[in-house]
């Protein structure tokens, strides 16, 4: 359903397991961070009232999730860490060219932040099949659902308002892509590397 070209190797919950400090903490910025994305296509798309009307109950969620993983942390008498960068992202956000027109650069961003979701659903699937902490499990279960949402919700959006013969190559080609950086992360106990 996802279309990722590279499965996440599933020896990368072992890492987590070890980390759960770390996984809770990424994963807590992650959120934020969607938040923020969400926050920032209003800002500079205004003019798509159905995405703004989006982005809005998307911004919500997000920083609802982050409460949620902050509250995990709390309840295990962690406290939320540093943010650091996230190398998948930085990678991922190589592939297209910067500038052209707002649409193309909509585009872009719109399909960034449905493979983002993609790779981040597929993640917590295998965080609730395989962690043996079943709270947690559970946990991941409950959210992988609204990330397959988020990234069908991201990619339906490029393809309306794009081309969508022009949307689905530059998806695929995105998905090769992602997949090469793939290759190179799922080492470390952090959402996306």
């Amino acid at each position: 359903m996802l279309g990722l070209k590279l499965p996440t190797d599933p020896r990368w919950v072992n890492i987590v397991e070890k980390n759960i400090e770390e996984i809770l903490t990424d994963h807590a910025y992650c959120e934020q961070k969607a938040a923020s994305t969400a926050i920032s296509l209003i800002v500079t798309h205004p003019e798509y009232s159905e995405l703004v009307t989006a982005m809005t109950a998307l911004a919500r969620e997000e920083m609802g999730h982050f409460r949620m993983v902050h509250d995990r942390l709390l309840q295990r008498g962690l406290t939320l860490g540093r943010d650091r960068k996230d190398e998948y992202v930085i990678k991922l956000m190589t592939f297209f060219p910067k500038g052209g027109s707002r649409l193309s650069s909509l585009i872009h961003r719109l399909l960034y932040a449905a493979l983002i979701e993609a790779r981040s659903c597929e993640r917590f699937r295998l965080l609730s099949e395989n962690l043996e902490d079943r709270e947690l499990a559970e946990f991941y279960r409950s959210l992988m659902v609204s990330e397959a949402n988020h990234y069908t919700m991201f990619l339906n959006f490029a393809r309306q308002y794009g081309d969508r013969k022009e949307v689905d190559q530059k998806w695929q080609d995105l998905l090769k892509f992602e997949a090469e950086i793939m290759k190179d992360l799922g080492k470390s106990e952090t959402m996306h590397g």
